[in-house]
């Protein structure tokens, strides 16, 4: 049976984009947030638009704010999160005293487009933190990922996180998703 070459080449370039995102969701977890920083594009967006109740029919239109325009969780570039990652590198950071225990967890891994060096990427996530000792959240949600192929590796050019609900019960967002 002939190989057949695109399919392969899909599958690897799939399997190399997939280790990329878990190896970003352990240096969260564990922490390494400078590392992490090193991930990101120099260009890097960011952005988790705030969920909606609409009616049906009005999804599309109006489900989530859009980035640059509307409010949003977060809207921000590499700048603001090396100064996040700078905050919490301190040790002085009120919302992370006592250190949150936090698991990422990135799923359902597909390529949407391939236009190397860059490709577009979706998932989903799930993070979970628990912090004190009953403090726990769970942030669930779609993401849409473009990568830039530096290298031998990748780096997070674009990033864009739906989260599965309106209303987020954290006492704060002091963690990375």
């Amino acid at each position: 049976m002939p190989i057949d070459e695109a399919l392969l080449e899909r599958v690897l370039l799939l399997e190399s984009v997939s280790e990329f995102l878990y190896r970003e969701a352990d240096l969260l977890d564990e922490r390494r947030y400078t590392e992490w920083l090193d991930m990101l594009a120099e260009d890097y967006q960011y952005s988790v638009p705030l969920r909606m109740n609409v009616a049906y029919g009005e999804t599309d239109a109006r489900e989530e704010t859009r980035a640059g325009r509307e409010i949003c969780w977060f809207d921000e570039g590499k700048e603001t999160m090396s100064l996040r990652v700078d905050q919490l590198n301190t040790g002085l950071h009120w919302a992370e005293e006592p250190v949150s225990r936090v698991s990422h967890l990135v799923t359902n891994i597909r390529l949407e487009a391939i236009e190397l060096p860059e490709v577009a990427v979706s998932c989903r996530f799930l993070v979970y933190r628990n912090r004190v000792a009953d403090e726990t959240d769970f942030l669930v949600g779609r993401r849409k990922d473009r990568l830039r192929q530096v290298g031998d590796s990748w780096q997070v050019v674009r990033r864009e996180l739906l989260l599965d609900q309106s209303v987020l019960l954290a006492k704060n967002l002091s963690i990375f998703v």
